[in-house]
């Protein structure tokens, strides 16, 4: 049952992050068309919701926001934020799913 939960977690993660990486990439793709973009604040809120990973990997495959001070100081402390959310719901919140 553990094993299954934390299998299911772990594609929950994944997807998201690849949620995250498309949002780099369709913001870039309107950057580039001069078209109305993602909003910085969704980037940073998806980012810091488990999307690090795929946000900072948006950024290094299309070069997106890299000039950006805002963006190369919170999407890596996102990262570390997110290492803390998953201890924390490895902690907590899945001793409650197991009961």
């Amino acid at each position: 049952m553990k094993q299954n939960i934390i299998l299911i977690f772990i594609l929950l993660f994944l997807i998201w992050n690849l949620i995250t990486l498309l949002l780099m990439r369709v913001d870039k793709n309107k950057a580039k068309k001069h078209k109305e973009r993602v909003p910085e604040k969704t980037l940073f809120l998806c980012s810091f919701l488990l999307g690090g990973a795929g946000t900072l990997l948006g950024m290094i495959l299309y070069r997106h926001k890299t000039k950006h001070w805002s963006f190369l100081i919170l999407v890596p402390l996102s990262i570390v934020i997110n290492v803390l959310e998953i201890f924390l719901l490895y902690r907590y919140l899945l001793p409650w799913f197991l009961r």
